[in-house]
C-alpha cells in the first residue's frame, strides 16, 4: 500500500469532511503524517425540498451526517467546524441546475460545486472565520502533478473510483494548496485502513448522487405535454416535460416500435419537443466547447491531441482539439450540451484542459 501524503511537521490542514469513509481516512492519514487537522463541513440543507432516503450530497439526511462527522472528529481527536452555506448553495448550484435543464441542456452540478463551493467558498469562509491553514484536503480519488510551472489534476491509481473529471475547473490557486491523500490508494485499501483504525465510517455506503430526492422538486415546474419527434420531425410519442430527458437517453422513452431502439438526440426547449433517433443519429464525431479552463497546458496552445471524456461515466476517446472544436477518432453517443468535456494527456493521464459542451442546432424544424 503506497500512501502519498506529504509530511505535515505541525502545519495546519483543513479537511473537507462529509461523514463518509473517504474523507475520514483522508483526515486520519494527514494526522498520522504530522499535520494538525481541522475538519470542515458545508451545511447545505434548509428543508425547502422534500429530499429522499438515498445517500447524496444534498438532502434531508444532512443533520445525521453532521452528527456522525462530529463523533468521527472526536474519535480522531481533531477540531471540527460547520459552515452554513445553504443560501449560497441554492443560488449557485440549485438555480444553475434548474436553469440548465430548462434551457434544454444537461447540468453537471458536481463539477460546479467543487470549483465554486467545496474548493472555493468553504475554505474562504473557514479563513474568514479565523481558521488559518497551510493546506486544504478532500477525499477525492485524484492526484496533483506539476507540469512545468503549472499544477494539474491527474487520474487516480484506482481508475474505477477516479474523480478527476469532476475537478477540472479548479484554479491554479486552489490546486497550489490542495492535497489528495487517496490518489495513490485503491478503494479497498481505504476501507481496510478505516477498519484497522476502528473508524465508524468504515462500512458506510458511498454517496453517489447530487440530490437524494426527485429532481422534479428542484426544477419546480408543472408538467407540460409535448411531442417526441424523430429527426425528420414526425411525431412518434408524447411527453410531460422536455426537462425529463437527456441526450443519449434510451430507457424510459415509452415509444417502443419495431427496429433499432430510439435514443434522445436533442432536447428542444423552445418548442417543448424531444427529438429521438437511431444509434447512428445519436452519435457524433465533432462538437465544440465553451468556457474553457486550462490546466496542464497553456491557453496559448491552439491545437493538440488528447483523450477526451465527454460525460462522467463515459469512456476516454482519442481526439484532436483545435481552438474550441473537438474532433473524435470514433463516433461517440451522448454528447450533451451543458455537460463537460475533459481533455487528458495521452500518456500521463494529466488533465490538459476542459470546457462546457456547447449547444449546436441538431433539431430540424417541422
Amino acid at each position: 500500500m503506497k500512501v502519498d501524503v506529504p509530511e505535515g511537521n505541525g502545519r495546519v490542514v483543513a479537511v473537507g469532511l462529509s461523514g463518509g469513509v473517504d474523507s475520514s481516512v483522508s483526515a486520519l492519514l494527514l494526522k498520522e503524517r504530522g499535520w494538525q487537522v481541522v475538519g470542515v463541513t458545508m451545511k447545505l440543507w434548509r428543508g425547502q425540498y422534500k429530499g429522499g432516503d438515498n445517500p447524496g450530497c444534498f438532502g434531508a439526511g444532512e443533520e445525521k451526517n453532521i452528527a456522525l462527522t462530529t463523533q468521527l472528529a472526536q474519535t480522531l481527536g481533531i477540531d471540527y467546524r460547520v459552515f452554513d452555506v445553504a443560501e449560497e448553495y441554492d443560488k449557485r448550484i440549485v438555480d444553475y441546475f434548474r436553469q440548465t435543464y430548462l434551457l434544454g441542456n444537461t447540468p453537471n452540478p458536481c463539477v460546479r460545486c467543487n470549483a465554486v463551493m467545496k474548493f472555493g467558498l468553504l475554505p474562504d469562509l473557514a479563513q474568514r472565520g479565523g481558521l488559518h491553514f497551510d493546506a486544504f484536503a478532500t477525499g477525492h480519488y485524484s492526484r496533483i502533478e506539476r507540469v512545468g510551472e503549472r499544477f494539474a489534476i491527474a487520474r487516480a491509481v484506482d481508475l474505477s473510483k477516479d474523480q478527476s473529471y469532476f475537478l477540472y475547473r479548479l484554479s491554479q490557486k486552489q490546486l497550489a494548496r490542495h492535497i489528495f491523500p487517496l490518489g495513490s490508494l485503491m478503494k479497498h485499501e481505504v476501507r481496510d485502513l478505516a477498519r484497522e483504525r476502528g473508524l465508524l465510517t468504515a462500512e458506510r455506503r458511498d454517496s453517489q448522487d447530487f440530490y437524494t430526492g426527485e429532481t422534479d422538486e428542484l426544477i419546480g415546474v408543472e408538467p407540460r405535454a409535448g411531442e417526441i419527434v424523430d429527426t425528420a420531425g414526425k411525431c412518434v410519442g408524447h411527453h410531460q416535460g422536455f426537462w425529463h430527458y437527456t441526450i443519449g437517453q434510451r430507457k424510459g422513452l415509452g415509444i417502443g416500435g419495431a427496429g433499432d431502439p430510439y435514443y434522445v438526440v436533442d432536447v428542444d426547449a423552445a418548442h417543448n419537443r424531444v427529438i429521438v433517433g437511431r444509434l447512428a443519429e445519436a452519435s457524433r464525431t465533432e462538437f465544440s466547447v465553451e468556457d474553457v479552463v486550462w490546466m496542464g497546458i497553456s491557453p496559448d496552445v491552439h491545437a493538440f491531441d488528447c483523450r477526451v471524456k465527454a460525460r462522467s461515466a463515459g469512456r476516454l476517446v482519442a481526439a484532436h482539439v483545435k481552438g474550441t472544436r473537438v474532433t473524435l477518432s470514433e463516433p461517440l453517443m451522448g454528447i450533451a450540451p451543458g455537460q463537460s468535456a475533459v481533455f487528458y494527456d495521452v500518456s500521463t493521464e494529466v488533465i490538459l484542459a476542459g470546457g462546457i459542451i456547447a449547444r449546436e442546432n441538431l433539431t430540424k424544424e417541422k
